[in-house]
């Protein structure tokens, strides 16, 4: 017999990255929040080690980076194994920035413990049922099995979710038909080597300061096959021995995996009270370190809209807003992902196409273009109420005075909307009524480089403007009727 209820407001499953991520924002929004994660342990294994401009910058909102110390930091990455330049995005994160992802797992659990999550380890969801007004969770762990009640919850467990498959939710898309194999191995001596081809397929080295080497290799015409488990080391060995003719079976195997170009995209990130985030709503070869950043970055779309639901402040279609923006956006990851693995894994086929791509990313303006693309900052939500900047993130380094040192940034540590004011003729007490939820800050536009004049905003002069929680803006300058429609839009109902 399960144990009696215990009542949250929301229950997130998984504890990796995007979990934690996830209950800290909605913690930051004033939600209860129960995290379930059937590890006991948090995992020690470093997969994902790239954070990107954009996911950096959110951090930054959050006042997170401090915590992260010194970053490596590279502002080179690739498409498709062709060398890309990324450090000409407009943003203080330009660049690749290397965080091994038990770093950012522990950044984000300290933050999420330290706001009131509740974090339980060695627990698994193994039954999940919707009612009209609750989720009840049926878990298994240390002490018997376990039933939580919560308003809604949140799979963020990846690509085999338990949640998913517990709440019927639709996954269509492609399974594997090629694969990475990766490994860290201690005790090998091989030349470092960045996306290097060779004959018989792709190879792929890093020496980190520890001795440490990662190994990823693959074997142009080796087909993805359906595995129980991870791959042995002998088998990594192989392919890198077929690939390069060098030996590193003497090494010591720390940890090793395969991923493949399974593509598939979550019909629904949200149905009723069950909804979905990072890799449990989006399957993806990890290249470049997408799969990562995009999911955080789902979290932190998420995180917002759903503590405003359970605290009973969300307008009418806030909470629907995250399918509509986030299922739009993985879809165009996806797509560039399917792009750069035909570049990446394809064999002598693909050389003609690779050389073209090539030619064409020295063109800055096309490598700027795919460089903000796989770096989060050309995201802009159609849904903003209007034509440009509306719905894309607030520009970095815009702002000067009252903003303080991190600009835009700042202002939105407290999690909640931010109402700019740039001495535009803001009526008096324009927010007031919001002041709960949205902050109404002082500015000034930064000078243009060129100018010396106050920069615009959009290609056009600005006195005000509405910040959304996540950083997007809802609303710049115009009527003081459109800043309340956009308050409205966004936060609810004013107090009175």
């Amino acid at each position: 017999m399960a144990a009696d209820p215990v009542d949250t407001d929301v229950i997130v499953v998984g504890a990796g990255p995007v979990g934690l991520m996830l209950a800290g924002e909605l913690r930051t929004g004033g939600a209860r929040v129960t995290v379930l994660e059937r590890l006991a342990e948090p995992t020690t294994e470093s997969r994902a080690s790239t954070l990107h401009a954009r996911t950096m910058e959110l951090l930054d909102q959050r006042g997170l980076l401090g915590a992260l110390g010194t970053v490596p930091h590279d502002p080179a990455g690739h498409f498709g194994g062709i060398r890309l330049d990324f450090s000409g995005l407009d943003s203080p994160y330009a660049g690749l920035w290397k965080v091994p992802q038990a770093r950012t797992e522990r950044l984000l659990g300290d933050r999420a413990a330290g706001l009131g999550a509740v974090v339980t380890r060695g627990r698994e969801l193994v039954a999940l049922r919707q009612t009209a007004s609750a989720v009840e969770a049926e878990t298994v762990g240390p002490g018997g099995p376990l039933r939580l009640r919560a308003a809604y919850v949140v799979g963020c467990d990846g690509e085999s979710s338990t949640v998913r498959r517990l709440a019927g939710l639709a996954f269509p898309g492609t399974d594997a038909t090629r694969e990475l194999l990766r490994a860290d191995v201690a005790g090998i001596d091989v030349p470092d080597r960045r996306f290097e081809r060779h004959e018989h397929g792709l190879a792929i080295a890093h020496r980190r300061p520890d001795g440490v080497t990662r190994i990823m290799v693959h074997a142009f015409g080796a087909a993805a096959g359906e595995r129980a488990g991870e791959p042995e080391f002998t088998e990594v060995v192989a392919a890198w021995a077929r690939v390069t003719g060098e030996d590193i079976g003497a090494g010591r195997p720390i940890w090793v995996n395969a991923f493949g170009n399974a593509r598939r995209l979550a019909e629904r990130y949200r149905d009723g009270r069950v909804l979905l985030a990072g890799d449990a709503a989006h399957a993806q070869m990890p290249v470049g370190g997408q799969a990562l950043n995009l999911g955080l970055q789902d979290a932190v779309n998420l995180g917002w809209k759903l503590a405003a639901q359970v605290r009973g402040r969300a307008p009418a279609g806030l909470l629907d807003s995250y399918h509509d923006e986030r299922h739009a956006v993985g879809h165009r990851v996806l797509a560039n992902i399917e792009a750069q693995t035909t570049l990446l894994l394809g064999g002598p086929e693909v050389e003609p196409l690779r050389a073209t791509v090539a030619e064409l990313l020295r063109h800055d303006a096309v490598a700027g273009q795919l460089a903000a693309m796989i770096s989060g900052l050309d995201v802009s939500y159609p849904d903003g109420g209007g034509p440009p900047p509306l719905g894309a993130r607030m520009p970095p380094g815009w702002l000067t005075a009252g903003a303080g040192p991190s600009g835009a940034a700042e202002p939105l540590r407290t999690g909640r909307g931010v109402l700019l004011d740039l001495g535009g003729g803001l009526p008096p007490g324009a927010a007031d009524g919001w002041a709960d939820r949205v902050r109404t800050v002082p500015a000034a536009p930064a000078p243009g480089p060129r100018s010396g004049r106050p920069a615009g905003l959009g290609g056009r002069a600005v006195g005000a403007v509405l910040l959304r929680p996540d950083g997007h803006i809802a609303w710049a300058d115009g009527s003081p009727t459109g800043l309340r429609t956009a308050l409205h839009r966004w936060f609810g109902t004013p107090n009175a």
